[in-house]
């Protein structure tokens, strides 16, 4: 017989002394976390890039008839499912293959995906011809193209997908035309229109108007009125431009439309494109989605999105550091240990865990309503009883979220003040320098890396809120940006747009939800991306400070 090896009791006692199971269960822990972040990011960048990666686009032909001939469609080939033949049917127990087919042209179609059976596909084939053109409403059309008109005359070209790619670009400059005139310089004549108005009606309440005070606003009104009609006949003569040039798309049963040129962002023909073609075009729609600048956001332009969701978390993250890191100061450093500190702690830690809507309905009414209708009666009273600071806007969201992130700063930065060591304290206090001096500094910079743990926490739970700032100032679209030329340019009494609100709009309040589905994973990994991009910072310059004040601890 021969005896087994077992290990020693002992040995595996003193193993899980020494911690090192603990350690590995860590690590596991871990790695598990970041291997499930990763899986989610490739899972949104996967999902969302078939939204601007060109699709080959299927001609089918069907077994249904249209007016004695089978009809036919043109759509992206969007996703498979095996099924089972009934038992009532003749071809029992045979497999047959379901399509999701992306068919676009809402206007006459109802909606943009239509599902085909296998058994009702007599033919499908890629013609190399098909054009896909990328509307601002009513989904993509697919088709052939015809031709174009111009004054509602053909047009005569020699090589017309080329001339399509360029009257698409001149329409579309005509149209950022009439955009920069009406959101910009129009709005800059109607402010001061507004702000004249405000004069004289001040002026009436305080005096009577006198002669050279009248004759001086009826001139300048007669100047802003010159200047208005300027820009309106300009307007005119851009929206003339813009009219004339229309598409003619004839789709797989030939039936021909006249698609206004101004509804089109983009044409191309994705049978015909090699990879390196793809490719570009993926480049082109990556950098129109995330720079342009729509007035509204029915095709899914995201800078707007971008852009308010960066300036409210940088606005946020001004107002929380300062509160947050006193408070902390006054807990640490002064207060003392009674139960009145007790309780402030207690409050605070609680204040972490109350759900997020309580914040923005707290925001709605005592930011909004209370705070922002007293600065409308005291310094607005002439422009009421239109609101100015008294509605939903970019100063209450930040408050709001500022107030929803104060105790994640104060605990990490209350935390860090607590590991400082009291000796350093007393070493300053000792070669003469005051308690503020001591406070400012010794303390305080030792304590910077646990402010930025503090900023980073806030900042991960801020930019992903969307049930708060629904009451106090996030929108589906606006028509201009909260930052612009015209002063204060700075404007916090405007309403802004949110990643966070587009996804929830883009998947449950959208037409045509499935549609949109691709552009939920994309808006999704964009906030991710700027979520981690606000994070690194932060942990890039705690990791210089930690390294900076390091020596000082030993």
């Amino acid at each position: 017989m021969t005896s087994q090896s077992t290990v020693p009791e002992g040995q595996t006692r003193n193993w899980f002394r020494s911690g090192t199971p603990w350690v590995w269960l860590t690590g596991a822990a871990i790695g598990v976390s970041l291997l499930a972040m990763l899986a989610v990011v490739v899972m949104l960048a996967w999902q969302g890039g078939r939204y601007l990666w060109p699709q080959p686009v299927w001609q089918f032909t069907l077994t249904e008839q249209v007016a004695g001939a089978p009809r036919a469609l043109l759509g992206e080939m969007y996703a498979r499912q095996t099924l089972t033949a009934p038992s009532t049917s003749t071809a029992a127990g045979d497999e047959v293959a379901r399509y999701l087919v992306k068919v676009g042209m809402r206007e006459r179609y109802g909606q943009s995906f239509q599902t085909l059976l296998s058994s009702e596909i007599t033919a499908r084939s890629l013609p190399a011809d098909v054009l896909v053109l990328k509307r601002a409403h009513n989904g993509v059309a697919y088709g052939f193209l015809a031709g174009m008109l111009e004054d509602g005359q053909p047009l005569l070209a020699e090589d017309l997908p080329a001339t399509l790619q360029r009257r698409i670009q001149l329409v579309q400059g005509f149209v950022n035309k009439t955009q920069r005139i009406r959101l910009v310089e129009m709005r800059k004549i109607n402010q001061r229109v507004e702000a004249l108005r405000l004069e004289e009606k001040q002026k009436q309440r305080v005096e009577a108007l006198d002669t050279q005070t009248l004759a001086r606003l009826q001139a300048e009104r007669g100047e802003l009125q010159r200047r208005f009609d300027t820009l309106s006949g300009q307007l005119a003569t851009l929206n003339q431009e813009i009219d004339r040039n229309q598409v003619l798309l004839r789709d797989a049963e030939g039936t021909l439309y006249r698609i206004p040129l101004k509804e089109i962002e983009g044409a191309w023909f994705p049978n015909s494109m090699n990879r390196w073609d793809k490719v570009r075009h993926w480049g082109h729609e990556m950098a129109y989605l995330l720079t342009h600048d729509a007035p509204d956001n029915a095709s899914g332009h995201l800078f707007p999105a971008i852009f308010g969701t960066v300036l409210m978390v940088i606005l946020m993250s001004i107002v929380v550091m300062p509160l947050g890191v006193i408070a902390a100061i006054y807990l640490n450093e002064y207060a003392g240990k009674n139960h009145f500190t007790r309780w402030v702690r207690i409050a605070v830690a609680n204040l972490a865990g109350v759900p997020s809507i309580v914040y923005g309905v707290f925001g709605l009414g005592f930011f909004v309503y209370l705070m922002g209708g007293t600065l409308d009666k005291l310094f607005y009273a002439d422009a009421l009883p239109n609101p100015t600071f008294g509605t939903p806007g970019l100063l209450w969201a930040s408050l709001t979220l500022a107030l929803l992130t104060l105790p994640v700063v104060i605990v990490a930065t209350e935390e860090g003040l607590a590991r400082i060591p009291v000796s350093l304290r007393h070493g300053s206090l000792a070669l003469g320098a005051t308690r503020a001096e001591t406070l400012w500094h010794v303390v305080l910079p030792m304590a910077v890396p646990a402010m930025l743990t503090g900023l980073i926490l806030a900042v991960a739970r801020a930019a992903g809120e969307t049930a708060p700032l629904m009451l106090v100032g996030v929108v589906k679209s606006v028509p201009v940006l909260p930052v612009d030329d015209i002063f204060p340019y700075l404007h916090l009494e405007r309403k802004f747009m949110h990643l966070g609100f587009q996804i929830y709009d883009l998947a449950f309040q959208s037409a045509d939800v499935e549609a949109a589905r691709p552009l939920v994973y994309l808006t999704a990994l964009l906030l991710v991306v700027i979520v981690v991009g606000l994070n690194v910072a932060a942990m890039g310059l705690r990791h210089v400070l930690r390294e900076k004040y390091r020596a000082l601890t030993l």
